[in-house]
């Protein structure tokens, strides 16, 4: 093992025993690096390394932090990386988000409440289908979309699916479908979803989930082999 991943491996191991936990501040460089028997180059590269995934908090003239560790934050490299890849790799992205995202809409049809259900409605209702923009018809789907994963009540499955369906990659598809007409065909598939969730109907709304869009994978799959 290299000297700095076994820094990495030793500083992990004290945030999973709980000797550091969420916001606790970091010994000083030169005693932690003694602590654990590493030398305190290994030491600053292994902290640079856990700053770029979000794991630590390095504030200049204050210390090194461990960060809330929360799912969102620390699955935000996702994004990143999803952002990075050309059109050829979206049809595999859409197949991974087609089975993570309809089975957290089945989920959301168990937990919504009737107000929650209502509210997923009104965002649909809310959009012109003769005068949206390509704007705001991404900003919907983010809504739509992000309100449904997040009703599933599990935060690392609602952060996987938010960095597998970044904005720029709904507005490259946005831009697309768009072009071939189907902003009503869309929206009347957000509005069978949402309908599904405020009946409860777990089989049904996952089903509906599967459809919408494995829609977007076919329109994909097409256009790539036009």
């Amino acid at each position: 093992m290299a000297v700095t991943d076994e820094a990495i491996e030793k500083i992990k191991a004290m945030i999973v025993t709980g000797e550091l936990g969420p916001g606790d501040r970091l010994p000083p460089e030169k005693e932690l690096a003694e602590r654990l028997g590493l030398s305190r180059n290994s030491m600053r590269e292994a902290v640079k390394a856990l700053e770029v995934i979000r794991v630590l908090d390095v504030r200049r003239g204050d210390g090194t932090y461990v960060t809330s560790l929360e799912p969102h934050l620390l699955l935000e490299a996702i994004s990143f990386v999803v952002d990075m890849h050309d059109d050829s790799s979206l049809l595999e992205l859409f197949a991974v988000r087609r089975m993570l995202e309809s089975q957290a809409t089945g989920l959301a049809a168990g937990n919504a409440t009737e107000e929650q259900a209502q509210g997923l409605l009104d965002e649909i209702g809310s959009v012109d289908a003769d005068a949206v923009s390509i704007d705001d018809l991404v900003a919907h789907d983010i809504r739509f979309h992000g309100s449904i994963v997040r009703l599933a009540g599990n935060d690392y499955l609602a952060s996987l699916i938010d960095g597998l369906s970044s904005q720029t990659i709904r507005a490259r598809v946005w831009r697309g479908l768009t072009e071939q007409g189907a902003v009503d065909r869309t929206l009347s598939e957000h509005l069978a979803i949402a309908e599904a969730i405020a009946q409860h109907d777990s089989a049904l709304a996952t089903s509906l989930a599967t459809a919408h869009v494995a829609g977007v994978e076919r329109w994909l799959r097409q256009a790539a082999n036009a």
